[in-house]
């Protein structure tokens, strides 16, 4: 009984060293779901700005472009050219894909930048760019492991499967862990990079409040968006790799 009883006092301390939490965190509580609402409602901020300047620019469509629609065809441009260049030839029905990666992450960083999230007062915690938080980039890596899934079983069916015992089969766990290791790689690369930025710019605030963290928020304006082209083109590349069936 007693080893019995240790056991579970064992397990009682490690559940709890596992509910860790660093900071506050703001849920929403939706019926027996509890939902992380400061993620939520700084994505909703990203996504309606992305739709609502895309509305504003393809509703009235000129012959002579305006500077909105120049911009949005050389945004468009640069997709499709990252796209062409990873994926190859049939890169076309994944440009939306691809774009909408590239554009989300683009604008969720530079929110985290130039936005003054942390004015808005919540009951717990406060509220940051969502790619600030692992829960988003887990969720973009995962969709894109989704999508390089898809990609090589709509081209090749379950031959697709036949690229994890090659060029041998003593490798199987290897390209299996590598699968495992994409999204991986993906969550935590954006993650850690967004996250160390604002803790950077947030403690040089705190030091010397004029002059210092200027230059380093612009600092941070070129890295995230040089994240956001990192994640687009890995993106395009594994759905390209799986395609062609080569690392």
């Amino acid at each position: 009984m007693n080893v019995l009883l240790c056991s579970i006092n064992t397990l009682k301390r490690l559940y709890d060293i596992s509910a860790v939490e660093v900071g506050q965190h703001f849920y929403w509580q939706i019926g027996s779901f509890q939902v992380h609402a400061q993620v939520l409602i700084t994505s909703w901020v990203v996504i309606a700005f992305l739709l609502v300047s895309a509305i504003l620019v393809i509703r009235n469509l000129q012959t002579i472009p305006t500077f909105g629609q120049n911009f949005f065809e050389y945004v468009l441009e640069f997709i499709r050219d990252v796209s062409k260049t990873q994926i190859g030839e049939d890169y076309g029905p994944w440009v939306p894909f691809i774009g909408t990666m590239f554009l989300f992450i683009f604008v969720s960083n530079w929110s985290g930048a130039l936005l003054p999230w942390k004015i808005i007062q919540l009951p717990h915690g406060e509220l940051a760019a969502p790619t600030n938080d692992i829960n988003t980039t887990v969720a973009l890596a995962l969709l894109t492991s989704v999508a390089y899934f898809y990609a090589g079983l709509s081209k090749k069916g379950l031959a697709y499967f036949s690229k994890y015992i090659q060029p041998t089969p003593i490798l199987l766990p290897i390209n299996i862990l590598e699968d495992f290791t994409k999204p991986l790689s993906l969550s935590f690369r954006l993650f850690g990079n967004i996250l160390a930025d604002e803790l950077v710019v947030v403690v040089l605030v705190s030091l010397v409040p004029l002059v210092v963290p200027i230059p380093v928020m612009f600092l941070g304006l070129f890295t995230s968006g040089i994240q956001a082209l990192i994640f687009a083109t890995l993106a395009a590349a594994y759905i390209g790799e799986s395609m062609e069936g080569h690392h």
